[in-house]
């Protein structure tokens, strides 16, 4: 199984589990689950998409009428941290525990390894890359949601609007949704004739840089479900409008007050629904290893936004069909739900 995990987070990762291991959990299921249930919440930085998804959590389970406890926690980015954070949820014995984005949910599959409680992922663009996905029927206590998103059509539709030759991508070099999501864009690229153009960070802070690093090099930016990157959203907006450089932007959830052209993303409220189903159903009995990798397929569970003010200004024009799938516009200066 291909994993793309840094050499620090894999060697992080492997002396947590070693200091981890000794404390044995109970079992897990509708029997053994008793209420108030301890839900630990680990999310890799706040940006609007993961909290979104944090909030969706909470809603669902609380709907449920369950009596549950929530521990909220957020490493900030910062892989000692995610571990620190399982390790603290180990040992006040939490009866599920929930990672969104990547590295968290990798730090707590790796704390909670052989372990009994359950481990939910959320917003992980490639389970598999990422270590988290197993056989069908091979005992795990790992199951969770994709957030992949439809890149080929994303950049399909990119390139119909701005007739561009080269695009830019920004990504993270240290997190498997950043490198899976720019594998995938250099692969449409190099198959339609188009120059790739990428620019790797490590953290937030080099975003704008990157972007800096790019610019007279592309026709336009192309933004992934990429969490650090999407943090500095407003980094990569600055260095597009001051260069007149169209941007799309797969999370949807961020694109409000920013000068985009396009961006079409998943809900991410409703990810975080679904991702408090799948507690749901854990607490009611269901095995995390029945459960699986779920992905959404349904571009009817996507979003589509379209900044008719940013196309005026570049001098664009959105095809008919183009127009007819957006569910929301931007004309001037308001938002309009189709």
């Amino acid at each position: 199984m291909k994993k793309i995990i840094s050499t620090m987070l894999l060697s992080v990762l492997t002396l947590a589990t070693l200091f981890a291991s000794g404390t044995k959990e109970g079992a897990v299921g509708k029997a053994a689950m008793k209420e108030p249930i301890k839900i630990g919440i680990s999310k890799m930085v706040s940006h609007p998409a993961l909290d979104a998804i944090e909030q969706g959590i909470q809603d669902s389970i609380n709907k449920s009428g369950k009596d549950v406890v929530f521990d909220l926690q957020n490493c900030n980015a910062e892989m000692s941290t995610a571990i620190s954070i399982a390790q603290l949820f180990k040992s006040e014995k939490k009866d599920i525990v929930l990672g969104i984005a990547t590295p968290p949910a990798q730090a707590l599959a790796s704390v909670y390894n052989n372990s009994n409680t359950p481990v939910i992922f959320a917003a992980i663009t490639d389970p598999d890359a990422a270590g988290l996905t197993y056989a069908k029927g091979e005992a795990t206590n790992v199951c969770g949601v994709s957030d992949l998103n439809p890149i080929t059509l994303q950049i399909e539709y990119f390139v119909k609007v701005t007739k561009l030759k080269r695009l830019g991508m920004v990504y993270t070099s240290g997190e498997a949704n950043g490198v899976a999501m720019m594998e995938r864009a250099k692969k449409y690229c190099e198959a339609n004739g188009i120059e790739f153009v990428g620019a790797a960070v490590s953290n937030s802070s080099e975003v704008k840089s990157a972007a800096l690093s790019i610019v007279d090099r592309i026709d336009g930016m192309f933004i992934a479900n990429d969490n650090t990157v999407v943090s500095a959203l407003a980094s990569i907006d600055q260095v597009c409008s001051e260069y007149n450089l169209p941007l799309f932007n797969s999370d949807v959830t961020s694109s409000d007050n920013t000068n985009f052209l396009m961006s079409w993303g998943l809900d991410y409220y409703k990810v975080g629904l679904l991702c408090g189903d799948v507690a749901l159903q854990i607490i009611n009995g269901d095995k995390p290893k029945d459960i699986g990798a779920i992905y959404l397929t349904d571009i009817k569970q996507f979003q589509l936004y379209l900044n008719l003010d940013r196309a005026k200004e570049l001098g664009f024009t959105f095809p008919k069909e183009i127009l007819d799938a957006a569910s929301l516009l931007v004309k001037n200066g308001k938002i309009i739900e189709k």
